[in-house]
């Protein structure tokens, strides 16, 4: 018992464990949820796949088969003690009870029987009685059921780990174990995927899911396991006729369905249902679930900004326009050499916290669509990019943001450009082209040294020339490397004592550079150059700045601006075949009722003994309840009036 208790309790931390932690999901996910030394541990474990992991299968398998040995050894006992009513019972039996009494009668011994026997059908016992040479016993049980609880609950068990390894992927793991199938982890089409990876449609059970775009159809789908996954054939072929999505004013996500049609062999017309979450189609046994939704190829418009030039690039200031599809890939030429966008993802919603200083007061806003992205160069190196497609409020300025990362497992990192005042990024482009537009660059270089130079009341030629090349230089540096270029030439190439100083002058002359482009650049939107910049424009002039630095660290020779897009969607469906279902429901309603029978059904068994004597009649009563003892004291003692009171006419 102790042992069995002890497994049941493993196994039900076990099953609160599969259904807290998600199962069957990409190892890079629980890598970036965990870390990878918690994620080796749970992976050894197989906290990922519980319900399918070998010690949970051979917990189950051993309790099976340890609950059927004792069902089968203590079960007809069980049933025999359930049925049979013991009249074959002795007189010191009956007064080492713990609830008993005794009465002597000067009547016959038939009276006191007839009166007892009565008593105790008022009292819905079942009687039976037997007259022996020298006394009468007289039989008495209610909740007679009670005592199959303990049966019915063994069977439950048994029935419920039937069931479960019916469900369980034991044969597949075999089958691997034999080097039958073989796992596939490349991301490859089903189409291309190896027969050892491909099971065949008579598998008996199952869980896998499949994404479908509109007007697309599939005869399979994929099953998850550890970091790979296999190809479950059907024997019927699901279509996606369309696909719905009813949104919150927020944007959050309300309701969604499918329309979907079966085609199969064995019907005489295709089958058209729509499911919803919740409201699954089950068709020969296996169902399928509204489980998701995502993209399903959405087709993006997108302007590709230079950030890094080189000479080649260095005149061209606008974008590069480029059109694509979630989940495609494009072949680039890049001033870092060829590189491939692999365009992975896009969301027309994005429900956020809203910030502090939120206009709305509402405590979530919708901040747009965005689109996922990876750039990979020709050494397959990648970084996975998340841009947002409009500008996004922060501490009362407007910025378009691009999140970047090296690998799944890091903390996207964040570039802010800002917006302009008409909610634009050209602003921005075109300041960052000026530092790479030689002409220009030189020509506020020198006018900025003649300042300088003025300053210095003065009209030194050299000087004012050598000043110029050093300020163009900075600003050179500053456009190619950002802060961190000035700061290794210095190192580089300047005294140790004399970096501090060197530092600040350096700064002094690139603040001053970067301010005169600035002005330029407003002056040529039209504003007047003799007026005061405002506090907006100085504020936009800062977060340039920080975002032109923020930038030589970005890893992307180009931001890419998502200008406009067609939304494309797929509907994400779970289909499972669990034939073990059924079986384990009828396992859990054995032993609910089980249970109810033992706990809420009192078992009370009585007994009387009647026997002559030399001083009369002999009645003695005794009684016993497995459970509920106070419940039974109290009714054996109302029991014990009632006879008292009819069996006071016949005392002598």
């Amino acid at each position: 018992m102790n042992l069995a208790v002890t497994l049941l309790v493993v196994l039900a931390i076990a099953s609160v464990i599969g259904t807290v932690l998600r199962q069957n999901e990409p190892y890079e996910n629980y890598i970036i949820k965990f870390g990878r030394f918690w994620f080796d541990v749970f992976e050894q474990l197989g906290l990922f796949d519980v319900y399918s992991s070998i010690w949970f299968m051979g917990i189950l398998g051993f309790l099976l088969v340890s609950v059927s040995v004792c069902i089968y050894r203590n079960g007809p006992a069980m049933i025999k003690d359930a049925i049979r009513f013991r009249l074959k019972i002795e007189k010191n039996s009956l007064l080492a009870f713990h609830n008993k009494a005794q009465w002597r009668l000067g009547s016959s011994t038939a009276s006191a029987r007839d009166i007892i026997i009565s008593q105790m059908k008022k009292a819905d016992f079942k009687i039976r009685c037997h007259t022996y040479d020298d006394h009468i016993v007289v039989a008495a049980k209610k909740g007679t059921a009670s005592r199959l609880g303990y049966l019915f609950t063994h069977i439950a068990i048994v029935v419920i780990c039937t069931g479960a390894l019916i469900d369980s992927n034991f044969p597949l793991k075999l089958a691997e174990s034999m080097g039958r199938i073989s796992i596939e982890t490349r991301s490859i089409p089903a189409s291309k995927v190896p027969e050892a990876s491909v099971i065949s449609s008579d598998n008996h059970a199952f869980r896998g899911n499949i994404t479908l775009q509109e007007n697309t159809s599939a005869d399979f789908l994929f099953l998850n396991l550890r970091d790979g996954y296999l190809v479950q054939k059907l024997p019927f072929r699901i279509e996606l006729k369309d696909f719905r999505i009813e949104h919150y004013p927020t944007g959050q996500p309300k309701s969604f369905e499918s329309d979907l049609v079966i085609h199969d062999v064995e019907l005489d017309k295709t089958l058209h249902k729509t499911i919803a979450v919740n409201h699954p189609l089950v068709y020969r046994g296996y169902s399928i679930y509204q489980a998701s939704f995502s993209d399903g190829g959405s087709h993006l418009k997108i302007k590709a900004w230079p950030l890094m030039r080189t000479d080649k690039t260095r005149s061209k200031q606008k974008y590069v326009k480029i059109k694509g599809d979630v989940n495609s890939e494009l072949e680039l030429e890049t001033p870092r050499g060829p590189m491939t966008l692999e365009l992975t993802d896009f969301r027309k919603f994005n429900i956020m916290p809203a910030g502090k200083d939120d206009p709305s007061g509402k405590k979530f806003v919708n901040r747009g669509p965005n689109f996922t992205f990876k750039l990979r160069n020709a050494a397959g190196e990648a970084h996975e990019y998340v841009n947002y497609m409009w500008p996004i409020k922060q501490e009362g300025r407007s910025f378009f943001i691009s999140g970047v990362r090296g690998s799944p497992a890091e903390e996207f990192r964040y570039l802010h450009i800002p917006a302009d005042d008409k909610g634009g990024i050209g602003r921005f482009m075109r300041f960052q082209a000026s530092l790479y537009d030689t002409q220009r660059l030189r020509t506020v270089s020198a006018r900025r040294a003649e300042q300088l130079v003025k300053t210095l009341e003065g009209e030194d030629a050299m000087l004012k020339d050598q000043l110029a090349i050093t300020i163009e230089r900075v600003a050179s540096l500053f456009a190619k490397g950002g802060y961190s270029a000035l700061n290794r030439f210095i190192k580089k190439d300047v005294p140790a004592e004399q970096r501090a100083t060197t530092a600040g002058i350096y700064m002094k002359m690139l603040r001053g550079v970067l301010g005169d482009l600035y002005v330029d650049i407003l002056t040529r939107e039209g504003n007047d150059p003799e007026d005061t910049i405002s506090d907006q424009d100085a504020r936009f002039f800062e977060d340039a700045v920080l975002a032109l630095d923020a930038r030589t660290k970005y890893g992307s020779p180009f931001y890419l601006q998502l200008a406009d897009f067609e939304h494309v969607e797929a509907s994400g469906l779970q289909i499972a075949r669990a034939p073990g279902k059924n079986v384990v429901y009828f396992g859990s309603a054995m032993l609910i009722i089980g249970v109810f029978l033992m706990f809420y059904l009192p078992y009370r068994r009585y007994w009387a003994w009647i026997e002559d004597s030399d001083t009369g009649t002999m009645v003695l009563l005794a009684g016993s309840g497995l459970r509920h003892i106070p419940e039974f004291h109290r009714e054996f003692e109302a029991i014990r009036g009632h006879l008292d009171q009819h069996l006071a006419s016949l005392s002598p």
